[in-house]
């Protein structure tokens, strides 16, 4: 069964009780930076889920455990020794803080010694170095015999016994101290021509002149390794510099520098057998984040949009015969057009609206109410109902009562809206729509923002004499692994509660002009669309980025509770990419470069600690970027507005629910019937499908006086087929916001 890296990392965080950063890589080793406290696991797809639990556990045990501290400043220790014996504390603790560890640890290490991890099948364990066997007596000492001498006997007790590190500090001293005066005898032994006679463990037949460790207690024996052995003074009786060993920067069960003298080769051995677990053909592991954006860098606000559009209509600000003023333009300022039939329009659909307007207040009135009265508690007041003291004999229930309605949430909405050019078709429905929901807010009195996605609007800067320029100013700090937001991504404040209603109704009339212009198309347009005002291209996935600002900023200032952010758009955003640095040979240092998002790169959130796989599909993001929003964001409704022409439904539909099967078919039978339906299975909490032609439809029932039975019947049956894909989507909407 393959391992899932995505549970590990859970259990990980799960045992260690804390969101650490967990990232499986291309390693050969695990490793644990005990002060950034980013864990690194390898990619142990070779390695059963008890040895992968077993090696977890390990690994957190030094997270838990081991501390921040430059030991090798005050201990001339091999790390590979200190290792050995912080691999038996940390375990040991693991095991008493889990119970269920020690039947994980117990079935790894049998893994491990029934696959020899160790090499040690056809070895005499005796000839091993004293170090070797601490290791091999705590890992497999379970599954086969190991001896030690009397004086051996004792640090192995105290090594079992280290509570602290400063413990494991003391006995690694007194494990390397012995194994240097075990290298001695062998090099003693050689010297006197007994260098056959390779004995490992400390003679209790010692000179007269030497103590026999076997009688010694474990301050003695602990009194005699501190003392300089024969390579730690000269012949003058000074005292030679020893060589600092360095220290390693990982910690774990196989870390320690083996270099020197000391011959520790369990180590290595078993280092070089995890490596085997390891897929070699695996692809490189990439943990991007999303950047911290400062929202006064990518937001055109309210008043500047508008401000921009007025005058850009105002005929006092263009002068006559400029060769910077169209022809059309100068054909509508010479004739003084104006916008009388366009704002007619907006003057009759806003009559039109209202009965949807209505319709929506009524069902979130009604739903709030709902769900107040679910969540209502009914007490007792102490005081006695007289209408019931007749029944006290058969009724204990004759006090007054008194409901508990508890306090409703304030509710606040966020719109994000697509500014590109492949919505210029259906841009004025999709504003109708928008329209609704704004006048919806406005009548209960819910705080709204609406926010257009462009990369075409030039904000503008005041230069260093005070005059306004356009300059883009990077809204971020770039650094490797962060997502990419392009210096051109605006958000254009098209709306928002804060203005009064007349202001309000002039910045609809606004915005719906220019919507009727991208409607009619650009040749066809008998107005100016403003120069910022253009389509351009769909950054959507630099909006969901932006939304991890937008959102608290949002909440704090109009101190809502619940929020609901809703998109509305007709297709998924490219994919961003995400900042590299590069080296080139031929170059002295990097620079700060770029790479796209592929299959082995995971957004990772280190406040929430999840991390979501990309696939390398162009179309995924979005939604990887949504469910990193819904797990920052519990408390916000995220509904997706898809505006689809008929032939693209059955392509939507099966980038979610494949090209068969019962969902897929219900989904299909809901469009042909409703011109619409809700996915579920997307980033969105619902994501709906509206049928772009649908919209664009008059759904009031107009006939002429003279007109047939059948086509009065045929009328009615359009503006009914109509008005219910309208009231059925909307229906399921209110539903999500109450």
């Amino acid at each position: 069964m393959p391992v899932s890296h995505e549970i590990k990392s859970q259990l990980a965080k799960l045992l260690a009780t804390e969101d650490l950063i967990v990232e499986h890589k291309k390693v050969e080793t695990a490793q644990f930076n005990v002060h950034t406290r980013v864990l690194i696991l390898p990619q142990w797809e070779k390695a059963s889920n008890t040895v992968y639990d077993m090696l977890v556990g390990h690994e957190v045990g030094h997270a838990l455990f081991t501390p921040d501290r430059n030991w090798i400043e005050d201990y001339k220790i091999n790390p590979s020794i200190v290792n050995i014996v912080e691999d038996v504390r940390i375990e040991k603790l693991m095991k008493r803080r889990y119970a269920g560890l020690a039947k994980t640890f117990y079935h790894g290490y049998e893994e491990l010694n029934d696959d020899d991890f160790f090499n040690v099948a056809n070895e005499d364990l005796d000839t091993f170095s004293f170090a070797d066997r601490i290791n091999l007596h705590y890992k497999i000492g379970n599954f086969v015999d190991i001896s030690f001498s009397d004086a051996e006997d004792k640090i192995v007790s105290l090594i079992g016994e280290c509570e602290t590190f400063e413990d494991v500090l003391k006995a690694s001293q007194m494990v390397h101290d012995l194994c240097k005066k075990e290298l001695e005898l062998k090099e003693q032994q050689v010297k006197d021509g007994d260098g056959d006679e390779m004995m490992v463990n400390l003679p209790s037949d010692k000179k007269d002149d030497q103590p026999n460790p076997d009688d010694m207690t474990d301050e003695e024996l602990l009194d005699e390794l501190d003392k300089p052995s024969n390579d730690e003074s000269s012949e003058e009786g000074e005292p030679q510099e020893e060589q600092p060993i360095q220290p390693q920067n990982e910690g774990g069960i196989t870390g320690g520098d083996t270099s020197g003298d000391l011959d520790i080769k369990t180590v290595d051995t078993l280092a070089d057998a995890l490596k085997n677990l390891t897929n070699e053909n695996a692809i490189e592991n990439t943990y991007v984040e999303v950047p911290k954006i400062k929202l006064d860098q990518i937001i055109a606000s309210n008043e500047e949009i508008h401000k921009h559009c007025e005058e850009t209509w105002d005929p006092s600000n263009c002068q006559m015969g400029s060769v910077d003023v169209p022809n059309y333009l100068q054909w509508q300022l010479e004739n003084k057009y104006n916008f009388e039939y366009v704002d007619q329009r907006f003057e009759e659909f806003k009559s039109s609206a209202k009965k949807e307007v209505n319709y929506l207040v009524k069902e979130f009135e009604s739903k709030k109410s709902a769900s107040a009265y679910a969540r209502a508690a009914t007490n007792r007041t102490g005081v006695l109902d007289t209408t019931k003291l007749h029944t006290y004999r058969f009724n204990e229930d004759i006090f007054k009562k008194v409901t508990v309605l508890p306090d409703g949430k304030n509710h606040g909405l966020v719109f994000i809206l697509d500014w590109s050019g492949s919505m210029s078709h259906v841009m004025l429905d999709t504003i109708k729509q928008l329209y609704n929901l704004i006048w919806f807010c406005k009548k209960v009195q819910i705080p709204f923002e609406v926010y257009a996605f462009t990369n075409d609007y030039p904000l503008m800067q005041l230069d260093s004499d005070g005059q306004p320029r356009i300059a883009r100013i990077n809204p971020y700090e770039p650094k490797e692994n962060l997502l990419v937001v392009a210096e051109n991504f605006t958000l254009m404040n098209i709306f928002t509660s804060k203005v009064n209603a007349k202001t309000l109704n002039q910045q609809l009339k606004n915005i719906f002009r220019i919507a009727f212009a991208f409607n009619n198309g650009y040749a066809q347009a008998d107005y100016h669309i403003p120069i910022k005002m253009k389509l351009s291209g769909t950054p959507l996935n630099e909006s969901m980025i932006a939304l991890h600002q937008i959102i608290p900023a949002f909440k704090k200032e109009n101190k809502v509770e619940k929020v609901q952010c809703i998109v509305l758009t007709d297709g998924e955003g490219s994919n961003v990419p995400y900042h590299k640095s590069v080296q080139r040979r031929w170059e002295p240092s990097s620079y700060m470069g770029q790479s796209g998002v592929h299959t082995g790169c995971f957004l990772r959130d280190r406040k929430t600690g999840h991390n979501y796989a990309f696939s390398g599909g162009w179309y995924d993001m979005t939604d990887i970027l949504l469910r990193n929003l819904r797990d920052r964001f519990p408390e916000v409704n995220f509904i997706g507005m898809r505006l689809l022409a008929s032939r693209d439904a059955g392509y939507f539909i099966r980038n979610y629910y494949g090209s068969y099967g019962d969902e897929y078919e219900k989904l299909m039978r809901n469009w042909k019937k409703n011109k619409s339906f809700a996915i579920k299975k997307s980033g969105y909490h619902t994501y709906f499908g509206l049928s772009s032609n649908c919209l664009s439809e008059d759904t009031d029932f107009e006939v002429k006086e003279d007109a047939t039975k059948a086509q009065i019947k045929s009328a009615f049956a359009k503006s009914l087929k109509s008005k219910k894909m309208n009231k059925k989507v909307l229906s399921e909407f209110i539903e999500l916001v109450a």
